[in-house]
């Protein structure tokens, strides 16, 4: 099967002042196969969201290398790293990251402003995704007018308006509800089956019962891997 991603001895150093650092992942050799559904793993302050933003590329690596179906990302500039998450990388946000002034459909369409698509059909496309995700009455709400269950689904559905390889979630069920909780399940195991590799951070235990692969991390470091037969 392919790797769609894979890291090389990576290491994320922030300095705080000389001697003082601190090693935020250590030495992390992963990969992560296409269409698999994969749970990172491990108790508060181990790794796990720096570890999301070095293979998001949202950061790069202090050390090591960072390949994207087989190329070295980690070498990129900023605006080539910049189009590769507007092209494959799909971002959902444990805080959701809403602009609080623009309606849903806009927060969707927000992506596709860089990419130069026009208003009529950024709003064509915004409006099939929010009714995907069961938002049709909430096309021109502002996020302050929506639930953190809707607010979670219209950033999905963000996340999903360039039809991206890799889905990343960061504890996307922490400030959700219960129903909601099934409704991004649901979500997810549907992009699965099309195809899409889905990436997730989280201490929900529910996940153990949809992952496939599942990295345990502590302390900056990669200690556990555990393979599951497709689902």
């Amino acid at each position: 099967m392919e790797t769609i991603i894979r890291t090389e001895k990576a290491d994320k150093i922030y300095y705080q002042g000389r001697p003082e650092e601190v090693r935020a992942l250590q030495q992390i050799d992963l990969e992560i196969l296409k269409n698999r559904l994969v749970l990172i793993r491990g108790p508060s302050g181990s790794g796990k969201t720096t570890l999301l933003n070095v293979i998001s590329t949202i950061d790069r690596p202090t050390n090591g290398r960072i390949l994207l179906h087989g190329e070295d990302v980690s070498k990129y500039s900023d605006v080539q790293l910049s189009r590769i998450r507007q092209k494959t990388i799909g971002l959902i946000f444990q805080n959701f990251n809403l602009l609080p002034r623009l309606p849903a459909w806009e927060n969707v369409a927000f992506p596709l402003l860089p990419l130069g698509v026009m208003e009529k059909e950024r709003r064509r496309r915004s409006m099939e995704m929010l009714i995907q995700m069961k938002l049709e009455k909430r096309i021109n709400h502002p996020p302050e007018q929506m639930s953190g269950g809707e607010q979670q689904r219209v950033s999905i559905a963000r996340a999903l308006i360039n039809d991206p390889d890799i889905v990343i979630a960061d504890e996307p069920t922490s400030n959700i509800d219960a129903e909601s909780i099934n409704i991004f399940l649901d979500i997810l195991m549907d992009l699965k089956r099309k195809g899409k590799t889905i990436v997730v951070s989280s201490h929900d235990p529910i996940f153990l019962n949809y992952s496939e692969t599942i990295f345990l991390l502590k302390d900056g470091r990669l200690i556990n891997i555990e393979h599951r037969e497709s689902k």
